[in-house]
């Protein structure tokens, strides 16, 4: 980037080495500034490309103040923070910046969220252009996205806004709220959809092999490479690649993602020449990103790389409205594979999936209905087979309910149809096809949720 940056920084020590590692690097810095009155002073006489602003100021004003102030002028800005309270980390998140560098940061952790942060402005102005009508053939097939709701309808204008561009987009969401869907609807949107769509699932593909999956290898680069083989990566060259379930993948791979990321270059393994890529990366995770990498487990800066343009798919106990219309879809769908005439649902059936919580959301909805139309004889469902609605659980003394965490729900859903499989994860019938997930998935999923195989339920 190398552009006029301003420090906003009350300590004198900590600014004067932000400035001789930020001019070292290349940059300008343009002015330090102790607190926000000085510092609107100088941005109006010197327009910076940047701003490090410092949380706690000197004076009646904040750097959460003067953030709202650089917002409104579209000038990128970078938190330094020291250890703060949950609410004023809030308070400062909700201003949107670029980066946080927490105190005490190294020089390398400058000069990257410096880089981040620019990527990240660079990529919100052009998303801000006025973009060309899509040209969008009159018989692509974009994926089946059923339902009207206000939270769908919002999540669709997001997919409409970001399509056009090569900007990347993190999918956030649950388990089975079609995450997928929505990565290729961006896909068939842009202008790459003429390309390859590459699907990967992060947590299913094997430690062992996954940097060979992802990026190739050459004939003879290890035990058992008997020929070349491209990497998703490769494959997937001028269209876009799908990271599904990012969060899953290990520190060393984050890194090495990260890599191609920024230099837009893969190294097949046993390779000499690096091999330029030119594609659209789209992420998705059912994991709280921002939570992972507090805890040290999922890098800032390829969070940051990633979560360029956000999508958040709400679940389906937030889209109501949405669940008769998908339940048709799919009874069509299952009908017409099946050679059914099932063709709708009794009233009392109907009343039960609106009321259900769908903890596996519409993957869990989609396997319901594909066993309810195979097991039925007429034109009309009525009756399935739903899991105890866990939302609430009475006291054993009857008080009030206790409300359970999305995390409960989740074990307590993966145990029931565990139970139902008697223990049995892999295979037709086990665990892991009842939910629809990977084997891998899944017992991530249970290792992380405290479920195991010696719990007295699987006796």
């Amino acid at each position: 980037m190398n552009g006029k940056v301003l420090i906003v920084e009350d300590q004198f020590i900590e600014a004067n080495h932000i400035q001789m590692v930020l001019e070292k690097a290349g940059y300008t810095v343009i002015a330090i500034a102790h607190d926000v009155r000085s510092a609107l002073e100088i941005i109006d006489v010197t327009l910076p490309d940047l701003v490090l602003l410092d949380i706690y100021l000197k004076g009646n004003l904040t750097g959460i103040d003067l953030a709202r102030v650089l917002r409104k002028r579209d000038i990128a800005f970078v938190y330094l923070s020291a250890n703060s309270s949950r609410e004023i980390l809030d308070a400062a998140k909700s201003t949107q910046p670029y980066g946080f560098l927490v105190k005490p940061f190294r020089e390398k952790d400058i000069l990257v969220t410096l880089d981040i942060a620019h990527y990240l402005h660079q990529q919100k102005s052009e998303l801000s252009k006025p973009q060309p009508p899509l040209d969008i053939p009159v018989n692509s097939a974009l994926p089946t996205i059923v339902g009207s709701s206000p939270g769908l309808l919002e999540v669709m204008e997001k997919v409409r806004i970001a399509a056009p561009s090569d900007v990347s987009v993190l999918i956030l969401g649950e388990s089975g709220t079609g995450k997928e869907k929505i990565a290729e609807s961006i896909h068939k949107l842009s202008d790459r959809r003429k390309h390859p769509f590459v699907r990967v699932n992060c947590a299913a593909l094997p430690a062992a092999l996954i940097e060979s999956e992802l990026f190739g290898h050459e004939k003879g680069a290890f035990t058992g490479a008997s020929e070349r083989r491209s990497g998703r990566f490769e494959l997937a060259q001028n269209g876009t690649i799908f990271l599904d379930e990012i969060g899953e993948l290990t520190l060393s791979m984050q890194a090495k993602l990260l890599h191609v990321l920024q230099e837009k270059q893969i190294d097949r393994i046993g390779g000499k020449t690096p091999i330029d890529l030119d594609i659209r990366i789209i992420a998705a995770t059912n994991r709280n990103l921002e939570k992972e990498v507090a805890e040290g487990r999922f890098r800032l800066d390829l969070y940051y790389r990633l979560n360029v343009f956000p999508v958040a798919l709400p679940p389906l106990r937030e889209r109501k409205d949405d669940i008769m219309p998908l339940a048709i879809y799919f009874v069509q769908i299952f009908a017409a594979k099946f050679g059914k005439s099932v063709s709708g649902f009794s009233p009392s059936v109907s009343r039960q999936l609106v009321s259900y919580d769908w903890p596996g959301n519409i993957r869990e909805l989609q396997h319901l209905i594909e066993r309810s139309v195979l097991m039925s004889s007429g034109d009309t469902i009525n009756g399935i087979s739903l899991l105890n609605n866990a939302k609430a659980e009475i006291s054993p003394e009857g008080g009030a309910s206790k409300i359970k965490s999305m995390e409960e729900m989740e074990r307590d859903y993966i145990i029931q149809i565990l139970k139902k499989c008697s223990g049995r994860i892999a295979g037709t019938g086990g665990a892991a096809e009842l939910l629809g997930l990977n084997v891998s998935t899944l017992n991530s999923r249970m290792k992380k949720l405290g479920i195991n195989k010696s719990t007295t339920f699987f006796a």
